[in-house]
C-alpha cells in the first residue's frame, strides 16, 4: 500500500504529511522506557512483512500487520509503523519521499481505529476478533487509500478496469488472508501471554 512519488497531488501530500507530523505526536506522547522492546520488535515484524509487495498500479499489495498492531501495541503503532518505514525508505528505496506522511497515514488510521474498536472487547474470542481486525484494518487502508487518490486526480476512478477498482479487488484475497492469519496469532499470543497486548483480549482460551 506504499504510494509512489508523484501520485498524489502536492495539496495531498502536503496536508498528509502535517497531519502524519500530528499523529505520530499523538503516538510518541507518554511512551515509556518499558515499551521500546514491544515497539521495536514489532517494527521489525512491520518491516519485514511490508517488504514482501506486489506493484499494482501506483501502489503495491503487501502484507500491513495494522490489525495487529492496533491490538497489540495501541497508540504506539505509528511509532512502529514509522521506525519500519524510515528502514524501507532508507534500506531500500520502497516508498515515496513526498508520499511519506501519506503513507504513514493509510498504515496508522486503520491500526489506530483497530485499538479503538476492538482491543476493549470482553465478548469476542480471540480467534474471531483477530480476524475482525486483520480484514477490517486492510478494509479500512484501502478505502482511504481511494479517497486520498480520488482527491488528486478523478481519473483514477474512471473506466471499468480503472486503479480503484483494480486495487479493490487486489486487496480483497489479502483482507481475508490477513484477518485469518492475525486471527491465529492473536489466540495464539493471548493464549500464551496476554500482557503482550495493550488492550486487553479476552476470550483467548475458549
Amino acid at each position: 500500500m506504499h504510494i509512489a512519488d508523484g501520485v498524489i497531488s502536492i495539496s495531498v501530500a502536503v496536508t498528509t504529511t502535517a497531519a502524519a507530523v500530528g499523529l505520530l505526536a499523538y503516538s510518541l506522547k507518554g511512551t515509556k522506557e518499558a515499551e521500546i522492546p514491544r515497539i521495536s520488535l514489532l517494527a521489525g515484524a512491520f518491516f519485514v512483512a511490508s517488504l514482501i509487495n506486489i506493484p499494482i498500479g501506483p501502489t503495491s499489495v503487501h502484507p500491513l500487520l495494522g490489525g495487529f498492531l492496533g491490538l497489540a501495541l495501541g497508540r504506539r503503532a505509528p511509532f512502529a509503523i514509522f521506525i519500519g518505514l524510515v528502514l524501507q525508505a532508507v534500506l531500500f528505496q520502497h516508498g515515496g519521499i513526498s508520499t511519506f506522511g501519506a503513507n504513514l497515514l493509510l498504515m496508522s488510521i486503520p491500526a489506530l481505529l483497530i485499538y479503538w474498536l476492538f482491543s476493549y472487547s470482553s465478548k469476542l474470542p480471540a480467534f474471531l476478533k483477530g480476524f475482525l481486525a486483520g480484514f477490517v484494518a486492510i478494509c479500512i487502508g484501502v478505502f482511504l487509500l481511494m479517497v486520498l487518490l480520488l482527491f488528486s486526480d478523478s481519473r483514477y476512478g474512471e473506466g471499468a478496469f480503472s486503479v480503484i477498482r483494480i486495487m479493490f479487488f487486489a486487496y480483497l484475497p489479502l483482507a481475508l488472508l490477513e484477518g485469518v492469519l492475525t486471527g491465529f496469532a492473536i489466540k495464539h499470543l493471548a493464549a500464551m501471554r496476554s500482557t503482550l497486548f495493550m488492550g486487553k483480549v479476552e476470550g483467548e482460551r475458549k
